[in-house]
């Protein structure tokens, strides 16, 4: 459709291949590949032809607008409704991942401190004269140090992103 629309328009201008292909800054064989549809323009040459031509590039691309403004606004503004809703629903499913999984961190790290306090730290009774037992101690207490200096920070960033993300009514 628009290798026939601009065919048509270039002579209605009388304009030949040569001198449109001069205008748009392109060769002939160019323009008579647009005309023959074996390829198409990108956006930015489309919009330096309808300017040349002097034609809107929906009228190029065979686009017929019948309908008013009237109607034109009411499409756009339901299209623009859509667009909103799809946003809030984006927004919404955001919120409700972000609050599940601030739940789930207060939850693990609750569950990790009384697994913790259960166990009573029991590398300290651990055989150290074992190497396989030692290593395994010695990871185990750096895992416990840095999970008690760490976790109540992220446990409180935690509550104060469950209170964030709470549904507002």
């Amino acid at each position: 459709m628009l290798n026939e629309n601009m065919k048509a328009i270039r002579k209605s201008k009388g304009l030949s291949q040569e001198e449109l292909a001069i205008k748009l800054n392109v060769v002939r064989q160019t323009i008579s590949k647009w005309e023959q549809g074996l390829s198409v323009p990108d956006s930015d040459m489309l919009i330096s032809i309808s300017e040349v031509l002097e034609t809107p590039v929906s009228t190029l691309l065979g686009e017929t607008i019948a309908e008013s403004k009237i109607d034109d606004l009411k499409v756009i503004s339901e299209k623009l409704e859509i667009i909103n809703l799809q946003l809030a629903q984006r927004k919404e499913t955001r919120r409700r991942t972000l609050h599940g999984f601030c739940i789930a961190l207060c939850t693990i790290i609750v569950i990790v401190f009384a697994v913790l306090t259960v166990l009573k730290s029991p590398y300290l009774g651990w055989d150290y004269s074992v190497p396989e037992t030692a290593v395994v101690g010695v990871g185990f207490h750096a895992l416990e140090w840095l999970f008690v200096r760490i976790a109540p920070v992220i446990l409180i960033g935690a509550v104060i992103g469950l209170i964030w993300t709470r549904k507002k009514k």
